[in-house]
């Protein structure tokens, strides 16, 4: 599975990859990462959105729904570009609060 800390995503230049939230577009709202938002249900219908030369970080609020993505998008488009951020929003926000 390919997975990627919060700590090594906020040293990546944001320039350098995609990163997709996949959580539902009210928790959207109340926040997010710098991202495009393709709810988890439209994602795998969006294929022509995610960039296929870049590294892709796709996060939930958990991890659970982005790990179920990234192993979808693997399987089925062969996509071996697309990271799960671990512990998703819940884990980046906590790690921003933490170095403030």
């Amino acid at each position: 599975m390919n997975k990627i800390s919060v700590q090594e995503f906020l040293k990546i230049k944001k320039k350098d990859i995609q990163t997709i939230d996949i959580r539902e577009q009210y928790e959207y709202q109340d926040g997010h990462i710098d991202s495009m938002n393709i709810p988890m249900n439209q994602i795998l219908h969006s294929i022509e959105k995610i960039n296929t030369t870049k590294k892709v970080i796709i996060y939930c609020q958990s991890g659970r729904r982005a790990e179920a993505v990234v192993y979808m998008l693997k399987k089925m488009f062969n996509l071996n570009n697309v990271f799960n951020l671990e512990g998703g929003y819940s884990a980046y926000v906590e790690f921003k609060s933490t170095k403030v």
